[in-house]
């Protein structure tokens, strides 16, 4: 079993920046690749960013590309989304995901809010 916690989420205006943290804890040692995923308000889940756990490859969805950045931390098992330049229909609720060759596990994920 993996647990992952997500936090950082909030209220910003747009053009302003937040920085997601994903706490990943429990049998960590199978994770190959961990993902944000946000969810707006009437629409489907969609992939915004993909990191590898070993070799830290990175992916983003077109809408995101030059504005938000994903890293992690191996030391701390934790995975990070920096959000620059935020915009209003980037407001959902984001989620961390977790993947091993036989299970994904998903975090509770944060509100983020881009409204003035």
């Amino acid at each position: 079993q993996v647990q992952l916690v997500e936090s950082g989420g909030g209220l910003v205006q747009p053009g302003g920046s937040l920085r997601l943290s994903c706490a990943a804890s429990g049998s960590i040692f199978g994770i190959y690749r961990m993902d944000w995923y946000r969810q707006a308000p009437g629409k489907q889940r969609e992939l915004v960013a993909t990191i590898t756990w070993s070799g830290g490859s990175t992916y983003y969805v077109d809408s995101v590309k030059g504005r938000f950045t994903i890293s992690r931390d191996n030391t701390k098992n934790t995975l990070y989304l920096h959000m620059n330049s935020l915009k209003p229909e980037d407001t959902a609720v984001y989620y961390c995901n977790a993947r091993t060759t036989i299970y994904e596990y998903w975090g509770q994920g944060t509100q983020v809010t881009v409204s003035s």
